[in-house]
């Protein structure tokens, strides 16, 4: 999304790892008696990026409050900016938040460098990354690519060792065989690819339809089967914020489970409800002015997030991650050199919440829904 692996996946420094496993507050502040009925629980939500966009944040926790899941779970969500997913797992480890769907990467490389946050479960689940090149630049395969520039996010950013485990697929050398060049989103990496300055683009989904909803046309490059089952935004925790508050976090994975599934029916009302907790998407526009395209840009995240086939009667185990999964995220990391070594996975991932965080009455919130004026 960030997105998916979109703000901030570099290397954590092992200095400021060292840092936030020696810190980490008291992870257990804020937290009630709401699990024994007695009143609400405060819950701290690291966000990874100021929310500008329609993307997850709207989805989940937008959603949750505005249709009310928040408050039938008895829950408080305080929220916390971030730069990008890095920085968020950083604020989860020290203590300044409780939760966060950070990218998996940086979820990967904090766990290998010893900070104790484990992932609890999963959001976007299908993978977001593609590579467009404009019409007519004879570029159809990735082995088209040799010799080419590629334009990424950042260096920094998820893009970047797409990119790179696009060219290795295609049997090019990453390193040799095509460059790299940051040209962030939006306008600017458009302008970089019409100008000639790149080649191509390495972009999320998300940022693709912002542009073609301005008639902007790409060709795709058809992603290989390396990138099948990739796992990207995931909700993690601190190991010690998962003890001593497991109830709270519990609700809190429902109630954005539940949010999901609302805006998996009904994008428009959810993209509303979006406005509504964040108002700095509009950038001092009229709502109806934006409500078309923003809610296309939404439903193209929220495919991202829920199963591929189906409808959302179908949908099944919220934030599931198969061992298989995790293994495949794992060696993509390991190619990109976001970490060195096979995870602990025992110690990566708890998935013990998950079968109470999928209790809720999903026929009522599609039925919510249906009903919500769009």
């Amino acid at each position: 999304m960030k997105q998916a692996l979109r703000a901030g996946v570099g290397a954590l420094t092992v200095s400021a790892l060292a840092a936030l496993t020696a810190c980490g507050g008291d992870a257990s502040s804020g937290s009630s008696t709401a699990g024994s009925g007695k009143g609400t629980a405060t819950v701290q939500l690291a966000i990874a990026s100021a929310v500008i966009g329609p993307k997850e944040e709207v989805a989940t926790y937008a959603v949750a409050k505005e249709e009310g899941f928040l408050a039938e779970e008895k829950l408080d969500v305080k929220t916390i900016n971030t730069d990008g997913s890095v920085a968020a797992v950083q604020a989860v480890a020290s203590g300044s938040a409780d939760i966060s769907p950070a990218d998996a990467s940086a979820i990967l490389a904090a766990r290998e460098k010893g900070v104790p946050v484990v992932a609890v479960g999963g959001l976007v689940q299908n993978w977001p990354w593609r590579i467009a090149t404009l019409p007519g630049k004879g570029i159809k395969s990735a082995g088209d690519l040799k010799g080419k520039k590629i334009g990424v996010i950042s260096l920094a950013s998820g893009s970047a060792p797409y990119a790179r485990a696009f060219a290795e697929d295609a049997g090019l050398d990453p390193q040799k065989d095509v460059d790299l060049l940051p040209v962030g989103v939006g306008s600017q990496a458009l302008s970089a690819l019409e100008s000639g300055k790149v080649d191509a683009l390495a972009l999320y989904t998300q940022a693709y339809t912002t542009l073609e909803l301005t008639g902007k046309k790409f060709d795709y490059l058809e992603n290989g089967e390396r990138f099948d089952g990739i796992r990207s935004l995931t909700f993690a925790v601190r190991e010690d914020t998962l003890r001593s508050k497991k109830d709270e976090i519990t609700r809190f994975l429902r109630a954005s489970y539940k949010g999901l599934l609302f805006s998996a029916v009904n994008p428009e009302a959810a993209m509303k409800d979006g406005y509504k907790v964040f108002p700095a998407i509009l950038s001092g526009q009229k709502a109806g002015t934006r409500i078309e395209n923003d809610t296309a840009i939404l439903e193209t995240w929220v495919k991202t997030a829920v199963p591929a086939e189906g409808e959302p009667e179908s949908f099944t185990d919220w934030g599931a991650v198969s061992d298989e999964a995790w293994t495949r995220t794992a060696d993509y990391m390991k190619s990109s050199g976001t970490i060195t070594k096979d995870p602990d996975l025992a110690a990566l991932w708890d998935d013990s919440l998950l079968k109470d965080v999928g209790t809720f009455d999903a026929a009522a919130v599609i039925s919510k829904a249906e009903n919500a004026t769009k």
